[in-house]
C-alpha cells in the first residue's frame, strides 16, 4: 500500500497534515525500533542545537513546516526535529536506495527506495504546495519531510537520493533540510548553486534530471566537500560516495553497498541501455541483491518503492512501482498524477486547516 496525498497550504499546515498521515505509524515505530531510541539520545546534544539555531536561520520556512509536523504528529518538537536530523548524527541507520543513470536520446533515471521495512505500507506519494514554493511530488515517510527520497517539480526538476553513511559530521545543516529545498528549486543551476553555498551537516548522494536537457547530474555531498557531475554514460550508484574526488572521505561501505554497486557496473557494462526497471529488480546476488525484501537484510532495509523517470523535452514522465511490479501504481508527469485511474483516493486534498 503506498498512500496518495494532495496537500496544500502554509508550511506549518502542510507540515501538521503530513504529520497527521504518519502519526500512527510513527508512534508504533517508536516503541518498538532500535534506531527510534538511538537517535533519541542525542535530542540535547550541542550538534542538535546548532543545526536547530541553522535551519530557524537560513530555512525558517522549514522550521515551521517541522513544528506543524511535530503538532500533526502529537509529539515533542525536538524529537521530531532530531529524527529528521537521524543521517546526520548516526551513519548506521536504515537508509539506503539504488539509482540507475542513462542519459542519452532517451534519457532515464530510476530508483529503488529502500527504508526500514518497519514502515512497510505506511508510506505515501505526496503532492505538495507549500506557500508559494514550486509545487512537487515526492515518497514520504512518517514523520519525514519530504525530498529526500525520490520525487519531481512543477519546472520539470527531478531528483533521486541515495543514503551516504559519511563519518566525522560536525555542525551545519541538516541533510534533509538540504534536499527540501533542492526539491523546491526550479533548475539544475540553481540546486547546484545552492549546494556550493551551504554547509550542511552530514552527507547524500543526489541525482538530478531536467525537462529539455538529456544529461543527468550527479551529487556527493559531506559536510566538508561537493561534487558535482554531469553523467555522459549509463551508470548507478548505491550508498557509498564513488566520485574520483568523493571516494577516500571517511564512510562505511556496508556489504549491501558494495556488492549492489559492483552489480550496477555488471550490468550496465554489459548492457548500457538495459531497462532500468529490470536492474533495480535484479536479484541476482541472493545474499545483497539490488530489490531487497528480506527481513534479515544485512543493513535492515527493504525496497519500499520504485521510480522510473522518462525526461523529455518539455516534461517529465514518471512512474511509481512496487513489489517487483513493472505495472505502475501511479503515472505522473512532472509533480502532476496523469492517471487518476491508477490512483488511490487523494487524502488531505484540500488546504489544512489548523
Amino acid at each position: 500500500m503506498l498512500n496518495y496525498l494532495d496537500l496544500s497550504g502554509t508550511h506549518h499546515e502542510v507540515g501538521a497534515a503530513l504529520g497527521r498521515f504518519g502519526a500512527k505509524a510513527l508512534h508504533h515505530y517508536a516503541q518498538i525500533s532500535p534506531g527510534w531510541k538511538h537517535i533519541m539520545r542525542f535530542r540535547q546534544h550541542p550538534m542538535v542545537q546548532s543545526m536547530q539555531e541553522l535551519v530557524r536561520e537560513h530555512h525558517p520556512q522549514y522550521w515551521a513546516e517541522l513544528q506543524g509536523m511535530a503538532q500533526g504528529l502529537e509529539m515533542p518538537f525536538e524529537d521530531v526535529f532530531v529524527w529528521n536530523c537521524r543521517g546526520d548524527l548516526w551513519a548506521w541507520g536504515p537508509d539506503g536506495c539504488t539509482t540507475v543513470q542513462q542519459p542519452g536520446a532517451q534519457t532515464l533515471l530510476a530508483h529503488n527506495e529502500d527504508g526500514d521495512p518497519l514502515f512497510a505500507g505506511h508510506c505515501g506519494i505526496a503532492h505538495i504546495q507549500a506557500g508559494l514554493d514550486i509545487a512537487f511530488t515526492a515518497f514520504v515517510y512518517p514523520g519525514s519531510i519530504p525530498g529526500h527520497t525520490f520525487g519531481a517539480n512543477a519546472k520539470g526538476l527531478c531528483m533521486t537520493v541515495n543514503n551516504l553513511r559519511t563519518l566525522h559530521a560536525k555542525p551545519g545543516v541538516p541533510r534533509m533540510i538540504v534536499t527540501r529545498q533542492l526539491i523546491s528549486l526550479p533548475t539544475i543551476a540553481s540546486a547546484t548553486l545552492y549546494l556550493r553555498s551551504i554547509d550542511p551537516a552530514g552527507g547524500f548522494h543526489v541525482t538530478l534530471g531536467q525537462a529539455g536537457t538529456d544529461t543527468l547530474t550527479s551529487i556527493e555531498f559531506t559536510n566538508r566537500h561537493t561534487s558535482i557531475i554531469n553523467v555522459s554514460e549509463p551508470a548507478g550508484h548505491a550508498n557509498h560516495m564513488i566520485h574520483s574526488a568523493m571516494r577516500h572521505q571517511p564512510q562505511i561501505i556496508t556489504g549491501s553497498s558494495g556488492f549492489r554497486q559492483a552489480r550496477l557496473e555488471q550490468i550496465l557494462n554489459a548492457q548500457p541501455s538495459a531497462e532500468p526497471l529490470k536492474i533495480l529488480f535484479d536479484t541476482d546476488n541472493s545474499e545483497f541483491p539490488i530489490f531487497r525484501k528480506d527481513p534479515n537484510d544485512p543493513d535492515t532495509e527493504n525496497t519500499l518503492a520504485s521510480a522510473r523517470f522518462e525526461i523529455q523535452a518539455n516534461a517529465v514522465q514518471w512512474q511509481v512501482h512496487t513489489s517487483q511490479s513493472f505495472e505502475p501504481l501511479y503515472r505522473l508527469t512532472n509533480d502532476q498524477i496523469q492517471n487518476q485511474a491508477t490512483a488511490q483516493p487523494p487524502l488531505c486534498a484540500q488546504p489544512v486547516n489548523q
